[in-house]
């Protein structure tokens, strides 16, 4: 049942990501474009999301658990290190320059483009290369000051 769930939760986020358009990279491109051909339908994706995530939150943090989980696995920490920055400012240019968002890449992959196929293997790449930077720092001593 936890598949099939995560599944139909897929294939919603994917149909709504090509509805609005966000899988095509000219969109986003333009929405950056201040200057140029500017397309501010991005913000308005962006805010019905954040307006649906904030009053979903609401009700679902009053249960006592997920419906197929033990307990609620939110982030605790609250500090900014220099692991998410640059993980952020990464993904902000990656995003800038490719016209892609992961979240819109991935129902993209359904076209066949070969640009969305280099930029999901180019994602995969990085968040390989990401983790084994992690694995190497986390053996690394901390340094004592």
């Amino acid at each position: 049942m936890r598949l099939i769930s995560l599944y139909l939760i897929g294939l919603v986020f994917g149909v709504g990501i090509s509805i609005s358009g966000m899988a095509n990279p000219a969109k986003l491109l333009n929405f950056f474009d201040i200057a140029g051909t500017w397309d501010p339908s991005l913000a308005f994706v962006m805010g019905g999301a954040l307006i649906v995530t904030f009053i979903g939150y609401r009700f679902v943090l009053k249960r006592p658990a997920p419906m197929m989980s033990e307990s609620f696995q939110l982030p605790t920490r609250r500090d900014l290190d220099l692991p998410l920055i640059a993980g952020s400012a990464v993904f902000g240019i990656g995003w800038g320059i490719s016209g892609f968002c992961p979240g819109g890449a991935l129902p993209a992959l359904g076209t066949g483009r070969i640009e969305v196929v280099t930029f999901v293997i180019a994602l995969l790449a990085g968040i390989f290369v990401a983790k084994v930077l992690q694995s190497m720092l986390a053996k690394r001593a901390p340094v004592q000051i």
